[in-house]
């Protein structure tokens, strides 16, 4: 039994102050509405009507019934229309959880510019490299960097990034300039805690690939701190060009090694679900392909 539906049955009867005006107004048969209403008091275990030949009254269950039905019902089509709304029109609060560094440097004036698109998403942002559980922590979207792990999230890559060798010109000036990727190992490298280059550099140059094997003073789990400590002559760092871009223009750093580089790093938006992809999302994503590929 459609519970739902014998209220909505039973509300137009009793509006209608009749089974046929019930009906026309539901786009059904007669009959089909007496049913509806009798499947709900067999299920009530009560009568909600008088009937007589020649009008319908409402006991006095059926009036407290009836006052309750119309409410609830009423308020489930209002639910309906809001998410109608909130699919067709971006709207409500969307919860992202983007890597810090590059939230920093590559997303934030993208994110001011949609926000000023659509100005009825309220996006709040979670700056963090951490791999967050997105249907646990309650995350309508992540940004990631880098291969992705098998799961059943659903991923659309938006953008690409390669990592860079840089130093600083003091730290070359007094160490020396690398001449082959297998002179890293002689140098104090900086590593990345979260991914493999922690300890083993990996970078594609003319005609081959090579691993190579790194240690160094300090290791960080974010960029931006390695990027720092680059600049401050600690030693060589291999970090995405949105990170050392404004540094490598100012001359703050300078590219080692400039024929080498990683491979591509894909950027990608990851979401639970594309069934019933809300609007906010949907357009957030699109947003970000759209000026992230110009």
């Amino acid at each position: 039994m459609d519970l739902l539906l014998s209220m909505k049955v039973f509300a137009a009867v009793v509006d209608g102050g009749s089974f046929a005006a019930a009906a026309a107004r539901l786009d059904t048969s007669r009959a089909m509405a007496s049913k509806q209403v009798q499947k709900l008091e067999e299920h009530l275990g009560t009568r909600l009507l008088n009937r007589t030949t020649r009008k319908l009254s409402l006991t006095e269950t059926g009036r407290a019934f009836y006052e309750r039905s119309v409410q609830i019902v009423s308020d489930v089509e209002e639910a309906e229309q809001i998410a109608g709304q909130m699919t067709r029109a971006p709207r409500g609060e969307l919860k992202v959880t983007v890597p810090l560094s590059y939230g920093q440097h590559r997303l934030a004036p993208i994110i001011a510019e949609y926000s000023r698109h659509y100005p009825e998403v309220r996006i709040n942002i979670s700056l963090s490299d951490r791999k967050v559980d997105l249907v646990e922590e309650g995350f309508d979207l992540a940004i990631r960097i880098g291969s992705l792990p098998q799961s059943d999230l659903i991923a659309r890559k938006i953008g690409g990034a390669r990592n860079l060798v840089c130093a600083s010109p003091a730290y070359l000036a007094r160490a020396g300039t690398p001449a082959a990727p297998a002179d890293l190992s002689a140098h104090p490298c900086l590593g990345y805690t979260l991914t493999g280059t922690g300890t083993e550099w990996r970078l594609e140059g003319p005609g081959a690939t090579v691993s190579v094997p790194v240690s160094g003073p300090i290791k960080a789990d974010n960029g931006d701190m390695l990027r720092l400590a680059a600049v401050n002559g600690c030693g060589i760092i291999f970090q995405p060009h949105f990170i050392v871009a404004g540094d490598l223009a100012a001359g703050r750093l300078v590219r080692v090694l400039p024929e080498w580089q990683s491979g591509e790093l894909g950027i990608y938006a990851v979401y639970p679900s594309r069934k019933h992809l809300s609007a906010k999302v949907r357009t957030f994503v699109d947003f970000l392909a759209q000026r992230l590929a110009s």
